[in-house]
């Protein structure tokens, strides 16, 4: 018997709804991740696109635990020029953009390769509970 592999533009991606009320981030970090990769289909392959479209609600709801106090966590960017680091705390971030947490959160638990990078471009995360998606059909996800 030989193994399948899915091919590129054979599987077609779903879209799922994911609201992060009072969600523990991490853990839902790691089982969107999951879905962008597409490792909870059957025919997952590797080196194929085969994950699915996830629309993520209430990023400023989501819960934070673990030992790291948000005004230790720093988010660092650099723009490239001599003294253009800039650092921010996740409290900081947390009440100027709280979509930017969850999305780096979960970007980082992407591959960082071309495929990760088309991975993350079908995930859509928002603050509150609107979103322009309506006509996607989404299915509401449990987490």
């Amino acid at each position: 018997m030989k193994t399948y592999m899915a091919k590129k533009g054979e599987i077609a991606a779903k879209w799922h709804v994911v609201d992060l009320a009072d969600k523990v981030l991490g853990r839902a970090a790691t089982r969107i991740a999951r879905i962008l990769m597409g490792k909870h289909r059957p025919e997952y392959t590797p080196h194929v696109d085969t994950g699915d479209f996830v629309i993520v609600l209430n990023a400023a709801k989501v819960k934070l635990t673990g030992s790291a106090k948000p005004t230790e966590r720093l988010y660092r960017r650099y723009s490239g020029y001599p003294g253009g680091q800039k650092v921010e705390t996740l409290e900081e971030l947390l009440a100027k953009n709280p979509e930017k947490v969850v999305h780096e959160a979960i970007r980082r638990m992407l591959p960082k390769t071309k495929l990760g990078r088309a991975m993350v471009k079908k995930l859509k995360v928002y603050p509150g509970t609107e979103h322009p998606h309506q006509a996607q059909q989404p299915e509401a996800l449990e987490l």
